[in-house]
């Protein structure tokens, strides 16, 4: 019995409906191979893949994918937004107060929504976001008391 084979890269984005540039390509590998990164790290990855690319066409690409439920968009408050390959799991994020490092923290329930609202106000709820918000471990050791 063979494994299922994964798809590549191509093949999700023809089955998300989208065009496949090599832009969009680059730019979803980017996102995966990354850590929360922002618009400019994802700019800059792209064109270590492709070349050229404006900043306007990352954030084109960067809608489309996001519509389409192939990446996730993040936005701390007070933090510029950012983009990862975790998708479709419900879980949560801790930020650093000090230097903005986000990490994924798994639901703690671990199904959608982890958390069940005191009042839905009729909503049907299917999904909760959390943001955990701390001192990461370098910013914790170097800061006096």
């Amino acid at each position: 019995m063979t494994a299922p084979q994964t798809p590549t890269t191509a093949e999700e984005l023809r089955g998300a409906g989208l065009r496949v540039t090599a832009a969009r390509v680059a730019l979803l590998e980017t996102v995966r191979a990354g850590d929360h990164l922002g618009v400019d790290a994802l700019a800059s990855g792209v064109r270590d893949r492709v070349g050229h690319i404006s900043v306007q066409a990352v954030y084109e690409a960067l809608h489309a994918l996001t519509a389409a439920g192939l990446i996730r968009r993040i936005e701390p408050a007070g933090h510029p937004a950012r983009f990862e390959g975790r998708v479709g799991d419900n879980h949560h994020h801790v930020v650093c107060r000090s230097c903005g490092v986000v990490a994924d923290v798994d639901c703690e329930v671990g199904e959608a929504p982890c958390l069940t609202a005191s009042d839905d106000h009729g909503f049907s709820i299917d999904e909760a976001e959390v943001t955990y918000w701390g001192l990461c471990p370098d910013c914790s050791t170097g800061r006096t008391t």
